[in-house]
């Protein structure tokens, strides 16, 4: 493979125009796609075999026309001070509201809080449900227009009216700080390379990647039902990985250029060796990502592949568009360890004969490596505490920001009605087999009503055939609570029995119950998904390392690092710890789908330090050096780099925290601390210290398995048969014999 890269690298060198006008042609052809593509909003939710969704199917197919995922609205009204809703000048405000309200043409229907007994017991706030037939994101803008404009007249009448439901619901914004983490990520590139050139190519390729990504994204939104969370995803993990891929190979070629190679020689011996580790990494990424759909939730597999391919683009565009842009900076890139004049006059940076800082970390850790290891492993294990009670769940208005209008609303049907009330249970009672159906309904009803946790049951609405009925159930706790959770069992439990006696099937739906569903299909997944992932990864690993311990060191040491991440989002998001500073304004239940999307993409990035690093070591082991040795030339060449890659990760994912959307804040700070820990603590720490421990051994390889694994050559070995200056044309040749 490194002889393959390596001609690749000098192709793209020599034919910079022809490479860099392929990368430039589909950019653009992605973006006039985008731009005229129609407007996507998120991705439709569905969970395949789920109770709740078979519910919402069969709602469907029994009530036609019923638009059962239709987006809602609650219009909440509140009286002033010391008045009643229903005094007269109240009343007729609400119901102009409610008549202003019917008239939309997408609406499907909306209730009078007056006539269907939806005030409060004191009597100060009452509600309008207002039903549409099309989803939150699909709503057309004079609809949400004339949504605002009826609640703002009524409180310009002197009523408080906030509304909440999805019919509200809006493209998630990143913030300013997503801007601030490139900007940190350009800083990082020019200290590192002493160039703004050399700084300015990894920014440029990235960018020109995620807008490829992104932009691909956005012309097939529609057309694939893909979400506003998606390209936000493809985008964070785009720039991340791409900055990064391009930084390895920029440095490789300073460092080629620092032994006294020609530039056309460089750029090919560049994307030859860190191009392989490149590519090794990005598989990795890809594999964590398209593994997602293993969990068999279409929204999550989208979203998985849209951000696999924005890395595939990231992988190519380093082995081509990187050398082809090499080619036009010329002498602008000065070799390692020289800085530019603007930086530095093009004088050395400092003396050869200096160890730097990456030998002097990885000597101490070869000297003490025992200690080192023990450290590493109680600190990740101290960090990962919290994530002992974590508690899973999905976001609802409840978790929104006290500014908006959701959250409002969310408040003040809790305070009239109590928290339950703003997640209510549909319960789906399909009679179509009863010898009595109305008797069966009956029967469920009252067996609910029983239960515990359980505030009202709603009189049933029956189809038009009488088989099949709804029936609304409102839970005495809020809806992420564990006392709701448990309310869904009881009821379904309740059903198997109702079944045997009456062959009437009772499903459980609405949004609570989907989100409790969700979660448990996640849960389930974890174990089969992170099997396929990881053990993908092993084999990979076992072909590019040639060693079975280092890819077992690596996995464990992931897990690790993924467990501190997650006892980091645990103390901050649902205990609240620096809440104020991440600007978490409600803490509550984790994200359903975050572990096993961070063991996805986090495994996928640590891995690109496991390469990248680990790859500089077997290669000066190989070359002859002893265990030891190897681990501090490893560190010489590749702990700056790493450093620095790893520095801009965080950054990139940073910028994200500041986004108004909790599921993006959470997965930002989430990917940004895991990063951390993987990088600096067990790849910088812990893996050169159990390196070192194992010595020889480390690299050890059954002689089967070793006549059995193809050689994929990333240590370069293959490169020192090629000529260093061949003549023209033998690489075109040489590539097309490929």
């Amino acid at each position: 493979m490194a002889t393959f890269l390596c001609k690749l690298g000098r192709l793209a060198f020599r034919r910079r125009h022809f490479a860099a006008l392929i990368w430039v042609a589909l950019l653009t052809l992605a973006g006039v796609g985008a731009a005229s593509a129609p407007v996507a909003g998120s991705s439709s939710f569905s969970i395949p075999g789920t109770e709740a969704q078979k519910a919402f199917d069969l709602l469907e197919s029994r009530f036609p026309g019923m638009s059962a995922d239709g987006a809602t609205a609650r219009v909440v009204f509140k009286a002033p001070a010391g008045e009643k809703i229903a005094d007269k000048d109240n009343k007729a405000t609400v119901e102009k509201a409610v008549k202003v309200l019917g008239t939309g043409s997408e609406v499907t229907s909306v209730a009078d809080p007056f006539k269907s007994h939806a005030v409060s017991k004191d009597g100060s706030i009452a509600y309008a449900s207002v039903k549409y037939e099309v989803s939150g994101m699909e709503l057309k803008d004079a609809s949400k227009d004339a949504l605002n404009a009826a609640a703002q007249d009524a409180r310009d009448a002197g009523l408080t009216v906030e509304v909440g439901g999805d019919a509200l619901q809006a493209t998630p914004e990143t913030g300013s700080t997503e801007v601030i983490g490139i900007a940190i990520a350009a800083v990082v590139l020019v200290i590192t390379f002493g160039s703004l050139i050399a700084a300015g190519l990894p920014l440029l390729t990235a960018l020109i990647g995620v807008g490829i990504g992104v932009s691909t994204i956005t012309a097939l939104a529609s057309v694939l039902d893909l979400g506003s969370t998606t390209s936000t995803l493809a985008m964070m993990i785009g720039l991340a990985v791409g900055i990064d891929y391009a930084l390895f190979i920029v440095s490789r070629y300073r460092a080629e250029l620092a032994e006294g190679r020609e530039r056309e020689e460089a750029a090919g011996r560049a994307v030859g060796t860190a191009g392989s580790a490149v590519v090794f990494a990005g598989l990795t990424v890809v594999i964590a990502l398209v593994g997602l759909s293993v969990v068999n939730i279409p929204m999550l597999t989208k979203m998985g592949v849209a951000a696999a391919g924005t890395v595939a683009i990231a992988v190519l565009i380093a082995l081509t568009m990187i050398p082809a842009l090499l080619g036009y900076a010329g002498r602008r890139v000065q070799p390692a360890g020289k800085k530019s004049r603007l930086l530095g006059g093009g004088r050395a940076a400092k003396k050869e004969g200096k160890p730097n800082m990456g030998t002097r970390w990885a000597s101490f850790v070869v000297r003490r490596p025992l200690a080192v290891l023990l450290l590493g492993v109680v600190g990740l294990g101290a960090a990962a505490i919290p994530a002992a009670s974590l508690e899973l769940g999905l976001p609802d208005d409840g978790s929104q920001p006290t500014s908006t209008t959701q959250r409002r609303a969310y408040d003040l049907l809790s305070d009239g009605f109590g928290p339950g009330f703003n997640g209510p249970l549909m319960v789906v009672v399909d009679a179509k087999a009863s010898d009595d159906p109305k008797g069966a309904v009956a029967r469920v009803t009252d067996d609910v009503n029983d239960l515990k946790s359980v505030v009202s049951v709603s009189p049933a609405t029956y189809n038009k055939a009488g088989d099949t009925a709804m029936i609304t159930v409102v839970p005495d706790a809020k809806p992420s609570s564990v006392t709701t959770e448990d309310l869904v069992h009881s009821i379904r439990d309740a059903g198997g029995e109702i079944k045997a006696d009456t062959d009437s099937t009772v499903l459980v739906t609405g949004s609570t119950a989907m989100n409790i569903d969700f979660s448990q299909k996640l849960n389930d997944a974890l174990i089969p998904y992170l099997a396929l992932v990881v053990g993908l990864a092993f084999l990979l690993l076992i072909v590019v390392f040639r060693s079975i311990l280092v890819p077992l060191k690596a996995a464990l040491g992931f897990l690790l690092s993924v467990m501190a991440a997650l006892g980091a989002v645990v103390a901050v998001f649902q205990w609240g710890w620096l809440s104020g500073l991440m600007g978490v304004e409600e803490t509550g239940p984790i994200m359903s789908m975050m572990p096993i999307f961070m063991v996805g993409v986090v495994f996928g990035l640590a891995m690109d330090y496991e390469v990248f690093l680990v790859t500089r070591m077997r290669e000066a082991y190989v070359h002859g050096e002893k265990p030891g040795q190897a681990i501090v030339t490893g560190f010489k060449h590749g702990a700056r780099v790493v450093t620095a890659a790893a520095v801009i990760m965080i950054a990139v994912f940073s910028g994200f925290i500041g986004s108004s959307e909790s599921m993006i804040k959470m997965i930002g700070f989430g990917l940004a601390i895991a990063v951390f820990f993987d990088a600096f603590v067990v790849r910088m720490a812990l893996v050169p210290a159990v390196l070192a421990l194992l010595g020889k051994k480390a690299w050890w390889l059954p002689r089967w398995l070793d006549r059995a694994l193809p050689n994929v050559d990333v240590e370069g070995e293959g490169l020192r048969a090629l000529d260093e200056k061949p003549r023209d044309g033998d690489g075109d040749r040489e590539l097309a014999r490929v």
